[in-house]
């Protein structure tokens, strides 16, 4: 499963961090980073996944 999420944090990595942890406060973090760049948006949202 942690498989399928890193693949939606890469595609998508709001999505990704939302499967694991739902809406909170790494969820608004990530939106936040990700609109700021794309690319820290993919690494909070992998260390999030592989943190978990």
């Amino acid at each position: 499963m942690d498989l399928i999420r890193i693949l939606f944090a890469v595609l998508l990595p709001p999505l990704g961090v939302f499967l694991q942890v739902g809406i909170g406060k790494h969820f608004w973090l990530n939106i936040l980073l990700t609109l700021l760049g794309y690319l820290p948006g993919i690494i909070h949202a992998v260390y999030i996944i592989a943190k978990k």
